[in-house]
């Protein structure tokens, strides 16, 4: 959420960022801004009135202790109506505090200025590629092929038990599965993250803490009876430890990493680009978050870039990296970077990581704040990233790992999971 005064101080400034996005952020803007004058002007209002009725209370105390009864019960009528009024005006204070709250949630983030221009997925920007992509022998088969032909994976099973996608995973896809899981937390220790398991279900306000709600509501399953939302990513519940926390300099960096099951209600669509493992309602994921102080948030955005990076070439799979456009910009960030690994069997890109800088959003909604050197409270920087998600890693490693006699597994795995084969 952006700084009320942020968008005092900065406005044409951010009008001008946001239309990066392709949105005209004017109107709404401005009637912050109305919102917030209204608000300030109730606030002021209400002061005076609470500050003349307690100075009228001290005088009718003294009258009546010095015997002036009549005069004190006259001044008691007056603190009545200016209870009154400091009822109306509380009242009108929450009401318009509610609205301006409201309109701020609307507001996305400004996107940093190496944002590039653009629409649609397609204006964003490639900023690095690495990796052969493998020459497949002319039988090569799409991962929801291989994962018939070797039963691996059941998609059928999973529409019986839940619905389509909930896939369910058998013998080696399983164990395949549960290997990269410990291979990435393992990766992120190493690399200075602490290990963390957190809750499956979040309450409505960490939903809010992260962005994900009111902006995302659709797109999560929510347990009606009790008012919980089941995670989306990890993200949700791992940044959400530090809500309402205010943090010393010296605990920066704080970096966690977390494995949890993720689900996604995702609107309905259909063709090869969303078949098999390709987009699921719930899916496994590897998550890296970082608190960060804002002097060092950007340097930090780097090395998780590289962090992911390490990972896929051990991996040895071809993947590039993307600066995401303001188009396609998630609503909270403020710079993504995409990770893609190409799937040669689809003959295309598929999307295996985000990793990105929040800057000050998710912390002005979360509370989340550090005391500086001069023992002033601050808005810390939170990041995140995938490291990673598995569905489409585990797609691409079957389909760019596949031979006539059957699949390999990449070398750095076989420890993890017992076998260096499928078939």
């Amino acid at each position: 959420m952006l700084q009320l005064q942020a968008i005092r101080n900065r406005k044409d400034e951010i009008i001008e960022a946001l239309e990066k996005r392709n949105i005209d952020a004017a109107p709404l803007v401005q009637n912050v801004l109305e919102l917030d004058e209204k608000r300030r002007a109730t606030q002021t209002q209400l002061d005076s009135t609470l500050a003349e009725g307690n100075k009228l209370a001290k005088e009718i105390g003294m009258l009546f202790k010095n015997g002036k009864a009549q005069e004190a019960n006259a001044l008691k009528e007056k603190t009545t109506t200016l209870k009154e009024d400091s009822k109306r005006l509380g009242d009108d204070l929450n009401n318009t505090a509610d609205e301006l709250q409201s309109l701020l949630y609307q507001i996305p983030n400004v996107p940093h200025q190496s944002v590039p221009a653009g629409h649609t997925d397609e204006d964003n920007e490639e900023v690095f590629s690495e990796g052969e992509i493998p020459k497949l022998n002319d039988g090569a088969l799409p991962h929801w092929e291989l994962a018939k032909k070797y039963d691996i994976i059941d998609f059928e099973l999973g529409v019986k038990i839940t619905g389509a996608g909930f896939p369910v995973y058998k013998g080696k896809a399983a164990r395949l599965q549960r290997a990269l899981i410990s291979y990435f937390l393992d990766k992120n220790a190493e690399a200075g993250y602490t290990e963390i398991q957190v809750p499956h279900l979040v309450n409505e306000a960490s939903g809010f803490g992260t962005g994900q709600l009111p902006d995302k509501e659709g797109q999560m399953y929510h347990v009606g009876e009790d008012n919980l939302y089941l995670i989306p990513t990890a993200e949700v519940p791992v940044t959400n430890l530090f809500r309402d926390e205010i943090l010393a300099e010296k605990d920066f960096p704080i970096c966690y990493t977390a494995y949890t099951p993720c689900f996604r209600r995702e609107a309905g669509s259909y063709g090869a680009h969303v078949r098999g493992l390709n987009r699921l309602h719930q899916f496994d994921k590897v998550e890296i978050v970082r608190v960060e102080h804002p002097e060092n948030s950007y340097k930090a955005l780097d090395g998780m870039v590289e962090h992911v990076k390490t990972i896929l070439r051990e991996l040895k799979l071809p993947y590039r990296i993307l600066r995401l456009c303001g188009g396609d910009l998630g609503f909270t960030a403020a710079l993504t970077y995409d990770f893609e690994v190409f799937s040669t069997a689809q003959d295309r890109w598929l999307e295996i990581s985000s990793v990105s800088n929040f800057e000050t959003y998710q912390a002005n909604r979360l509370k989340l704040r550090y005391k500086d050197e001069n023992g002033k409270s601050q808005l810390a920087h939170t990041l995140n990233g995938s490291s990673l998600a598995l569905p489409r890693v585990l797609a691409g490693i079957l389909e760019n790992y596949q031979t006539e006699d059957g699949i390999q597994i990449p070398e750095v795995l076989v420890p993890y999971c017992g076998f260096d084969k499928i078939g």
